[in-house]
C-alpha cells in the first residue's frame, strides 16, 4: 500500500501484486477462448456430407436429396447422433465364418443398382424441355429414344410411351470395372414393360447376373416399394446397394450407399466413376461390408430422425 498526493488530497492506491495480475489476464483470456470454442462447435456441420474420396471441391456428397416424393435426404449432424457402446456392436456385426481362415479369398461382391436418377435419367419425349436436351446434348451425354409399355388403364388396355434416356456419365466403363470385381444385380421399382427394354439398351454385354422389377418391392408400414435384399441372399455381409432414394433400402440400412440423384441438368456428373466406383472397390476387399458403410452414412440413425424406429430396422 503506498499514498499519493494529488491536488492537495490524499489519495490511497491499493497496488495489486503482479503475479495476480497475470493469473487474472490469463483467466479471463481462457474464458474467451472457451466461448469461442463453445460457438464453433454449435455451428459445426456434420462431417458425413463429405464422405467418399471427397479430396477437392470438385467431389460431391454421396449423401444428397432424395426422389421428390420423399423428405429431403440431408447429412446426419453429428451432435444429434444417439450413439452408445451398445448401438455400435449391434451395427458391427460378422459375417458367418468370420473364423475361418483369413486367407480365404472372398467371395464376390454382390451390388445391386437402382436405374432412374442412379443409372439413368429419362423424360416423357414429348414433356422434354427443348433447352434441357440441348444442354446434355452439347455436353456429351450419351442418349437414346425408346418405345415402352405404360402400366394398364381401368379397361385393361396398355400404351405405348415414347422416352427420351441420358445415361449418366461413365455409365458403361463403369459397369464394365464393375463386373471385374462383382456380381451385378438391377433392382429398379419402374415396371418391367418400361425398364426391361430400357435395360437391355445400356446393357448390351449382359453384365446384370439378375433383374428385379417393381413386382419383386415389398410395401412396410413406413414406405412402399422398398426394396428387401433378403430375396438374394440370407447372408447380407458382401451385398451393397446404390441408390438414390435411401427409403429403397430400409429393411437393411446397413447395406445401402445413398447416392445423389442424377439428371440432365447435371451432364458433367461424375459420380459413378470418381465416387462410386472407389467405394466399391474399397468394399470388395471387406469381409463384412456393413461396419464400413455403417461408419460412413450412419443410415440408422438417418432412419430414426424420419420417424422409423430402430424395431422396424432389419439388420
Amino acid at each position: 500500500m503506498a499514498e499519493m498526493e494529488v491536488g492537495g488530497q490524499n489519495h490511497i492506491e491499493v497496488r495489486v501484486p503482479r503475479p495476480v495480475q497475470v493469473w487474472r489476464g490469463l483467466l479471463n483470456w481462457v474464458s474467451f477462448i472457451a466461448e469461442i470454442v463453445v460457438q464453433v462447435l454449435k455451428g459445426t456441420p456434420s462431417l458425413i456430407s463429405y464422405v467418399v474420396g471427397l479430396s477437392s471441391s470438385n467431389h460431391r456428397s454421396l449423401i444428397a436429396a432424395s426422389s421428390s416424393s420423399s423428405p429431403a435426404f440431408k447429412p446426419l449432424p453429428v451432435v444429434e447422433l444417439p450413439l452408445q457402446d451398445s448401438s455400435f456392436s449391434l451395427y458391427n456385426r460378422v459375417c458367418d465364418g468370420d473364423n475361418d481362415d483369413h486367407d480365404r479369398k472372398l467371395e464376390k461382391l454382390t451390388v445391386v443398382l437402382d436405374l432412374d436418377e442412379t443409372l439413368i435419367c429419362a423424360y416423357e419425349t414429348s414433356s422434354l424441355p427443348a433447352s434441357i436436351r440441348t444442354q446434355a446434348v452439347d455436353a456429351g451425354l450419351n442418349w437414346f429414344e425408346l418405345e415402352c409399355l405404360s402400366s394398364e388403364d381401368s379397361e385393361g388396355n396398355r400404351k405405348v410411351n415414347y422416352v427420351t434416356v441420358f445415361e449418366r456419365p461413365g455409365l458403361l466403363e463403369f459397369l464394365r470395372q464393375l463386373h471385374e470385381f462383382a456380381d451385378i444385380v438391377l433392382f429398379t421399382a419402374g415396371l418391367e414393360g418400361y425398364a426391361s427394354p430400357l435395360v437391355d439398351k445400356i446393357d448390351v454385354e449382359k453384365r446384370f447376373i439378375l433383374r428385379f422389377y417393381r413386382p419383386s418391392t415389398v410395401s412396410t408400414e413406413y414406405r412402399e416399394h422398398v426394396k428387401d435384399l433378403s430375396c438374394l441372399s440370407k447372408d447380407l455381409c458382401r451385398t451393397v446397394i446404390v441408390d438414390n432414394n435411401p427409403f429403397s433400402f430400409l429393411l437393411q440400412p446397413l447395406n445401402g450407399i445413398p447416392c445423389i440423384p442424377f439428371s440432365a441438368g447435371q451432364p458433367y456428373d461424375n459420380q459413378l466413376l470418381e465416387v462410386t466406383l472407389p467405394l466399391l472397390k474399397h468394399l470388395a476387399l471387406q469381409k463384412d461390408i456393413r461396419p464400413t458403410l455403417y461408419e460412413r452414412f450412419r443410415m440408422p440413425e438417418w432412419f430414426q430422425m424420419h420417424g422409423i424406429p430402430a424395431s422396424g430396422l432389419t439388420v
